[in-house]
């Protein structure tokens, strides 16, 4: 077995000193899961502990690469076909009536889910009384979904997904291929907007008639998945839905009682009080 390189005292020092220092407040991350983040920091920068509180401490620039590899950045394009799917049985039928609409992708990552909703609402008639917001805390994962360019090998796994959920296209004409590079489609992005937002210390925005959050509750403890769930809660419009994907769900019978369960095995949720 691994010895960890780092003990649950010294990650309450990490926590005080991103905190303090840096405003990122990492109290409510689940403990087992910042351990193992802090280990990987460590070991892939070769640093013991002392190394690691001394460089957060004095050097600025260090905390960005920290941060990048502390948050956890995984995601496809049409990412769980089933859950896209459920959208287009579920939830686009519904909003097909309004005449705006604000989409908002919460832990966005490097864009490439919010790509695939804005894809989803243009096939099914909605793109253009739309418009889509994705947000992150970390500012390298955000320059890369406002780019939206991705390597083109991943291209295959991304098509295969989106002809999972009967995609009326090819998804080769959402993008455009240069060496091995695939570049989201400039019309695709006059929608978009990507900006910074911590969802463990900023508040609600703006009122959205979707909120999509998948594989990010899960790095939380139970008190800061209520505040979060409170969060969106309060950043909905009447009658706007929740997406957290099959991973998560409300598990506070206080906040559940303010929505309608849509799809429960993919834990789509309408507000309704």
């Amino acid at each position: 077995m691994t010895k960890d390189l780092i003990t649950d005292e010294q990650v309450e020092e990490i926590v005080v000193i991103t905190r303090n220092i840096y405003g990122f407040d990492f109290e409510g991350y689940s403990r087992a899961s910042l351990k193992r983040r802090l280990d990987r920091v460590m070991l892939l920068k070769r640093m013991d502990f002392f190394d690691l509180r001394s460089t957060l401490t004095n050097n600025s620039d260090f905390f960005h690469d920290f941060l990048n590899e502390i948050t956890v950045n995984v995601t496809e394009m049409f990412r769980d076909p089933k859950f896209f799917k459920s959208l287009k049985e579920n939830v686009i039928p519904y909003l097909n009536s309004y005449p705006h609409l604000k989409v908002w992708n919460a832990g966005c990552s490097t864009g490439e889910e919010l790509y695939s909703f804005a894809i989803l609402f243009e096939e099914l008639g909605l793109y253009n009384r739309s418009f889509f917001y994705g947000t992150d805390i970390n500012h390298k994962v955000l320059e890369t979904a406002r780019e939206g360019i991705y390597d083109l090998q991943k291209m295959k796994q991304y098509s295969e997904n989106y002809h999972a959920i009967d995609g009326g296209k090819s998804l080769s004409n959402y993008y455009t291929a240069k060496y091995d590079a695939a570049s989201i489609a400039r019309h695709l992005k006059k929608n978009v907007l990507f900006s910074m937002h911590n969802l463990v210390s900023d508040g609600p925005f703006n009122e959205f008639q979707v909120i999509s959050c998948r594989n990010v509750l899960i790095y939380f403890n139970p008190e800061l998945q209520r505040n979060v769930i409170n969060l969106f809660y309060n950043s909905l419009a009447n009658f706007g839905f929740l997406c957290l994907g099959g991973k998560e769900a409300i598990r506070d019978y206080q906040i559940a009682k303010k929505f309608k369960v849509v799809d429960k095995k993919n834990n789509i949720y309408q507000k309704v009080s």
